[in-house]
């Protein structure tokens, strides 16, 4: 079942239980899928749904950040609860332990294919690459995570 239908059928059981909260943020996934396939003209894949998934959380995250500044813990706390909801839908987040071979890895692979190990400057070739990585594996992870690991491990060269 893709993620599109796995949505679908969750509205239909949080409208039965009458989960108003997760029945709002659901239907929120849901418009959000169905503009991005509108815009592509064609149904997404799961690859896509998540990438959408991953920019809501961003969203939620930076709303986050803006309601605690301006001192609205209640929206704040609303917006965190969206996440847990959104997140629930996602592959497991990885940590520092699973990214750092996995950038090692992309660092060893561009440094054979350049013949010299990639410098600081080199940091957006290297993001790239360690990104590619952890999508083909099936892994999601914070972006400022990835970065953090990827300036420490092109420190280290």
């Amino acid at each position: 079942m893709s993620l599109a239908e796995t949505i679908d059928k969750d509205i239909v059981a949080s409208m039965k239980a009458r989960e108003a909260d997760k029945l709002s943020v659901l239907r929120m996934v849901k418009t959000a899928f169905k503009m991005k396939e509108i815009d592509k003209r064609a149904p997404l894949t799961d690859a896509e749904a998540q990438q959408i998934l991953t920019t809501l959380i961003k969203q939620r995250r930076d709303s986050i950040d803006q309601f605690t500044k301006g001192n609205r813990p209640e929206l704040a706390a609303k917006e965190a609860e969206e996440i847990v909801v959104i997140e629930s839908y996602m592959p497991k987040a990885v940590g520092d332990a699973e990214i750092r071979p996995l950038v090692s890895e992309a660092i060893d692979e561009i440094a054979a294919a350049n013949g010299s190990r990639p410098i600081a400057k080199d940091m957006g070739i290297v993001m790239k690459a360690s990104q590619a990585k952890l999508v083909a594996a099936g892994l999601r992870a914070d972006g400022k995570l990835v970065s953090e690991i990827v300036k420490s491990e092109l420190a280290k060269g």
